[in-house]
């Protein structure tokens, strides 16, 4: 039986006035994910745009592709990268069994691959399981479709995870920000905070040994090895020379770090798809982008004797930790970003201003773009605000 007859065969018991009609967003979501919704925008109507709220995340799990193939490839060579450098043939864990078929050797893509997806996966199936549940309990309760909104929240959480993060933080998490970060605002459309950040953020201050990233970040037990934006934070610039990482290796991602954050050019990939389909603003990733240069570039003038993150340059900045990925994918979610025109380059420069100033002023945090992003979420309705009352003094002006 194809998915398409599946799909026919449960419909009468899922549509309205089906049996289990509750469940109708679910299942609604489910076929025109991949179908083509059967109410279109079709002739020349006054409609400016066809696309929905089904489509629009369609595209935003479409521009993730390439992060999540390199999360998976990424976990597994540095996975198996430290298991060569501790001699190590095996792991002591279920993963051993499948792979057994493709070996441990970092020459071998297929073994980066699957073993990288042996880690991925798990919480990937923990987020959309438990985060699914809460979704489906807040649709019923209210009397509401399951929308799509949740296909998006759930990957670009799993994507910000630590590869070796247990399984039931991960359902905690999740369950933070689908709750308190979405659902007791309205839902999808009504949160002003990233959902999937604000599981990240509440991760991060509750379990920060988990989530910091100065001695964990490899999915083997027993070995340890600090990020690079963790080691410039202690040592700067030349303590991540000495540690074998180059400003081209952290671009392509090959160096320890969140599941999809850490391949630069991934992301920018996914930045040039959602531009072109429109989806994302480029006013708020230039903004973001011109924030964080200026912001470093201020940095580097005024210098420091005693922090080397003073001399931390901008390009470095643009690809060590989740700058890129937050710039591309978080800082652009349209409800809890500005709206206004004028407001997104404000809202922008404020992410990217505060991310560097998190980074190289704050010892504690060596990340500094969640925080910045829900700091500048909070002030978003404030920029807006002040960008329409600037508009309509311009406008009595102009025609008094």
């Amino acid at each position: 039986m194809s998915a398409r007859e599946f799909l026919d065969s449960i419909e009468p018991h899922f549509t309205k006035g089906g049996r289990l009609e509750k469940y109708y967003g679910l299942y609604e979501m489910v076929d025109t994910f991949i179908y083509t919704p059967a109410d279109v925008t079709r002739g020349t109507t006054h409609v400016r745009d066809g696309n929905d709220l089904k489509r629009t995340m369609t595209f935003v799990v479409i521009a993730t592709v390439f992060c999540v193939l390199m999360a998976m490839y990424n976990t597994g060579y540095q996975a198996n990268l430290a298991m060569e450098s501790m001699g190590l043939e095996k792991i002591a864990n279920w993963r051993s069994i499948p792979m057994m078929i493709f070996g441990y050797s970092t020459m071998n893509p297929f073994s980066n691959l699957v073993h990288g997806a042996l880690y991925f996966l798990p919480v990937y199936i923990v987020t959309l399981a438990v985060g699914g549940v809460w979704e489906v309990l807040f649709a019923t309760v209210r009397g509401h479709e399951v929308n799509e909104g949740f296909l998006v929240s759930s990957m670009l959480y799993t994507l910000i995870m630590p590869p070796d993060i247990p399984l039931w933080q991960v359902a905690l998490g999740i369950s933070f920000g689908i709750v308190i970060g979405k659902e007791v605002f309205g839902g999808t459309g009504k949160n002003f905070l990233n959902p999937a950040l604000t599981g990240r953020a509440f991760l991060y201050f509750a379990y920060p040994a988990s989530m910091t990233g100065d001695s964990v970040w490899v999915a083997v037990d027993g070995f340890t090895r600090a990020t690079p934006l963790g080691i410039a934070a202690n040592g700067g610039l030349d303590a991540v020379y000495a540690a074998n990482y180059s400003w081209f290796q952290s671009f392509l991602g090959f160096e320890p770090g969140c599941l999809g954050e850490t391949s630069t050019v991934a992301i920018l990939i996914g930045a040039a798809f959602l531009l072109y389909t429109k989806v994302a603003s480029y006013r708020i990733m230039a903004g973001v982008f011109a924030g964080m240069v200026a912001t470093s570039v201020l940095f580097n003038v005024i210098g420091s004797d005693t922090n080397p993150m003073f001399a931390f340059p901008w390009y470095w900045h643009l690809t060590a930790g989740g700058f890129a990925f937050g710039m591309v994918y978080m800082a652009t979610d349209p409800v809890s970003a500005a709206m206004t025109n004028a407001g997104r380059w404000v809202f922008g420069a404020l992410v990217g201003g505060m991310t560097v100033l998190i980074r190289v002023v704050n010892p504690a945090f060596p990340e500094g773009i969640m925080l910045a992003i829900l700091f500048s979420n909070m002030f978003a309705p404030t920029i807006d605000y002040f960008v329409i009352q600037a508009n309509i003094r311009r406008r009595m002006k102009r025609h008094a």
